[in-house]
């Protein structure tokens, strides 16, 4: 069944059929192959998969991230990040980044991150002589952060799948985002003093005191909804509860910039996207019960233990496989049947779950900048109106810097677990 099942995801996918219905045909083509078993058990595995409490979090981070994005609260950022870094060289470069940090702290989504900045700073980067293709791939390399630093969706999706701590997770990320963070800003910072990039002047400490002003609200909602999961407030879902009430009332009675009649629209927007990464959850549910019916988890750990036993070589390895997984799956979707693949590999090999998890995120997360299923540059790249090809070029030193940056977290632990560590 799994060689029959895996076959045909492999020419499903070859025929371009979406992610989440190649894995929910490939699993039916897999039963029906069986004779055995009812189709009804496909049923059974999809609701299964989605009858899990914690995934009640990813609806209403969407929602929180929707309503915060309407509100102009990007904008605010943008507006903050320009007035503490914008007079750096290349300072409308490092401000992408440093509104995406901002911003990954309310979104939990990369995509999200990307659409929001982009569509204020690839323009304002053109307009003040930036090339197009180095302003869509420092946005687009930038929304990567949007998952790693928390709230992030693929954390709760690996804590899921793995049986691992969402609240470990969400403290994991927030080291290695930072790391990343930097080493974008360095790399923005070389690459416009090489190009002649210049930073804004004439930004004063009343300017910056204004901005910081305006944006306060929007920086105190990370503060709330992580303060109260490790405060024992509440827990990482019902903070998503919380994190939609903050946004609803900042936006809508607070900056007043979310209409009632704007509500319809933010909804829809949100329900879509929620009913996109559902269906993943529920196909790729499916998928893994079959490949865990076969035996599939036990054959990979002794496929990997039989190269080497070492965990230097089983997480590069890993490296490797996610990140060619990552250039053609959706992130959900190789959270959902990678995660409990692999992670009783890691801990057999004494790799510990949570910096586990930020290894694979943190990969997944290069997948979304790398074609030809990089979503972040389609995005990006329907901002500023060029095709996929233009924006490859400038993209090459970010990732090379990106692949450093997974190096250092795979082979240094203590990035990640610092902070769990500290909060146990």
């Amino acid at each position: 069944m799994a060689l029959i099942m895996l076959v045909s995801l492999l020419i499903l996918l070859l025929l371009s059929v979406p992610v989440a219905l190649s894995l929910g045909l490939a699993s039916t083509i897999a039963v029906l192959s069986d004779g055995n078993m009812p189709l009804l058990v496909l049923v059974q595995r999809m609701f299964a998969a989605l009858d899990v409490f914690p995934l009640m979090a990813i609806p209403f981070f969407i929602l929180a991230g929707s309503l915060m994005e309407t509100g102009g609260i990007s904008r605010r950022l943008v507006n903050l990040a320009n007035s503490l870094v914008g007079g750096m060289t290349g300072g409308l470069a490092v401000v992408t980044v440093v509104t995406a940090m901002f911003f990954s702290a309310i979104s939990g989504s990369s995509a999200a991150t990307t659409a929001a900045i982009g569509s204020i700073l690839i323009p304002a980067m053109v307009q003040r002589g930036y090339d197009i293709r180095f302003a869509s791939a420092t946005q687009a390399v930038s929304g990567e952060l949007g998952v790693i630093i928390p709230p992030s969706i693929p954390m709760i999706l690996f804590g899921i799948s793995a049986g691992v701590s969402i609240g470990d997770l969400f403290l994991a990320g927030f080291i290695p985002g930072i790391m990343i963070s930097f080493s974008l800003i360095l790399t923005c910072w070389f690459i416009a003093k090489r190009k002649g990039y210049k930073g804004k002047s004439g930004i004063t400490m009343a300017m910056k005191v204004q901005a910081f002003k305006e944006a306060l609200l929007a920086l105190l909602m990370p503060v709330i909804i992580l303060g109260g999961i490790y405060g024992g407030l509440f827990t990482p879902t019902e903070a998503s509860v919380v994190a939609v009430a903050y946004a609803f009332i900042v936006g809508v009675f607070i900056y007043k910039e979310v209409k009632w009649k704007d509500l319809v629209n933010i909804f829809a927007k949100s329900s879509i996207t929620t009913a996109i990464i559902m269906v993943i959850i529920a196909n790729a549910g499916m998928f893994g019960w079959i490949l865990t019916r076969e035996q599939i988890p036990q054959q990979i750990g002794e496929f990997f233990t039989s190269i080497s036993s070492s965990p230097i070589v089983f997480l590069f390895l890993v490296n490797l496989l996610l990140w060619f997984v990552g250039m053609f799956f959706e992130t959900s979707a190789a959270i959902i049947i990678l995660a409990p693949l692999l992670t009783p590999v890691a801990i057999a090999l004494g790799v510990d779950p949570v910096h586990f998890g930020m290894i694979m995120i943190v990969n997944l997360a290069m997948g979304m900048v790398t074609p030809p299923v990089g979503v972040n540059l389609f995005v990006a790249c329907q901002i500023a109106g060029i095709r996929l090809e233009q924006i490859m070029r400038p993209l090459v030193p970010f990732l090379f810097v990106l692949v450093v940056d997974i190096l250092i977290i795979t082979y240094v632990p203590k990035i990640s677990l610092l902070l769990p560590q500290l909060f146990k």
